[in-house]
Order: structure tokens, then sequence, then C-alpha cells
């Protein structure tokens, strides 16, 4: 019974999830960066960042995104450069909503002192404008990648706090809930056997978002000179093209293009899955 109880759901979701033509076209297109990212070494089997000697030359046969100051090939840059921006939207993303869920969870289910402590510290991350709180942390501790990756989690955890405190305060009042105390269900239990499951489709439409803001975050922070300079970034592509905008149009606009088609397709991704795990459009639909 539980298998096939499993399988209407996962048929209910689908149903609901291909309904958002946009969320099914930008999930292939997603799909496609992922494979590009993963076979780059093959497709590029050498460092994209090493000097060249066709310096800022035109798209072509043979550079089919042209080619940068240094003679680099700029298509295989934009190749590594999605693996990178991947890697840290998703790793920083896993990190920041892997805090959120902590301290969220905790404040919701527990209140009182420790609710108004963890709101606190919540309140004073989120007054801090995100964008310069970055900037002033990689200026701090040094443009690494995993630098990055953990600024990009400090700014971001916050929202996903706020998310699942409010899912907790208006689940720990519910009667399974009730039911799994008066069998002497430990707190631990009750918070991620009972109660988290229910939060999950608020996490993960969340945790989409957070992937895209990660990158969109990398890419600004590699734009303005923070990012790491010996990994091929999308922002890193962007920071060496500002000034060759007159003259050397690709070296913005292919990476530029890549980046926001990355970042919408994970959008739309999240307003798929939104409608398909959101109770309350389901039940409209039933």
């Amino acid at each position: 019974m539980g298998e096939l109880s499993m399988h209407i759901k996962e048929k209910i979701f689908w149903r609901r999830y291909k309904k958002n033509r946009f969320a099914v076209i930008s999930s292939v297109l997603l799909i496609l960066f992922i494979g590009v990212s993963i076979l780059a070494p093959i497709i590029a089997p050498y460092n994209p960042l090493i000097i060249g000697s066709d310096y800022l030359l035109p798209p072509d046969m043979k550079y089919v995104m042209g080619t940068d100051e240094f003679g680099r090939n700029v298509f295989h840059i934009v190749l590594y450069g999605i693996r990178t921006s991947l890697f840290i939207g998703i790793l920083a993303a896993l990190s920041c909503v892997s805090t959120g869920i902590l301290i969220g969870a905790l404040a919701g289910y527990f209140g009182g002192i420790l609710d108004n402590i963890l709101m606190r510290l919540t309140d004073y991350f989120l007054i801090i404008p995100k964008v310069f709180l970055a900037i002033l942390l990689v200026a701090l501790i040094g443009p690494t990648m995993w630098n990055v990756i953990l600024v990009v989690a400090i700014v971001s955890w916050p929202n996903t706090a706020r998310l699942v405190r409010a899912a907790f305060l208006s689940l720990k009042e519910c009667d399974f809930v009730m039911a799994a105390k008066a069998l002497g269900f430990s707190n631990f239990k009750i918070m991620f056997r009972e109660i988290m499951p229910n939060v999950m489709p608020i996490i993960i439409v969340n945790g989409t978002l957070e992937i895209a803001y990660a990158i969109t975050l990398e890419a600004g922070l590699s734009f303005l000179g923070l990012g790491d300079p010996s990994i091929p970034s999308l922002g890193y592509l962007l920071f060496k093209a500002q000034r060759f905008l007159r003259n050397a149009w690709w070296m913005s606009v292919f990476p530029g293009t890549v980046i926001f088609a990355i970042v919408m397709s994970i959008n739309f991704i999240g307003d798929g899955l939104n409608d398909a795990l959101n109770p309350r459009l389901r039940e409209r639909s039933v």
C-alpha cells in the first residue's frame, strides 16, 4: 500500500509539474547546462586560462564565442564557468538551507527565549544589505572559491530560517504532533520525523531559489574582482570584459547570457515545484 500511495503521489506531482511549460523547458535547459559542465574536461581537455596567441578575435567557426585579450577561447572558459557557477550555487544553497532549517526548526518548535534569541540574530542578518555584507566578508577573508561559498551561505540563511520557523509554528500544535508527544516521542524525533516531512515542499522550493541567488551573488562578486582568479567563472569573464565592451562585445554578451539563462531556468523550475508541491494549489485543482 505504501509503494502504491507513493506511486500515485509521484504521478500527481509530475502531472502538475508538466502543466507549467516554462518549468519543463527550464528543466531541459538546466540538464543541458549540467551535462555540458560535466563534459567540459572532454570538450576542452586543457586549462582554459592558458594564454593563447589569437587576441580579441570575434566569433567564427574556430572560436564560436571569440577570444579574450589574452587569446583564450571564451567558449572554453564559459564551459568551465558553468561548472563553477553550478558548483558554488548548489553547495552554497545546501549550506545556507541546512543552517536555516536548523535555526528555524529550533526557534519554531521550542519558542520562548530560544526563539527570541535566534530570531533577533536572524533579524540582524536581514537588515544588513546582503551584497554589502558579502563584499565586506570576501574582502576580509580573501577571494577564494571556498570563501565565496562560505560568504554566500552566511548572508543567505535567514530567509530559510524564517520560512521554516513559520511552518513549525503552524504545525507543532497539529493533532499528529500531539499524538507523537503522547506516545513519548523525543523532541528531536518529532521535529525531524513528524514535522519536517510536511515542511519539505517549502524547503525544496526555497532551495531552488537560493541556488539561483547564490549563482547571481557569486557572479556579482567576481564581476567586482572579488572572485577566485585561479578558477574560471562566468563572473570572472564579465570582470575581464569591462574594458572591452565597445570593441569586444562577445566577451560580455555570451557569459552574461549564460548566467541569465541558468538563473531564469532555476527560477522557473522553482515556480513549477511550487505549483506541484503547494498543498493549497493541489486542493484547488482536485
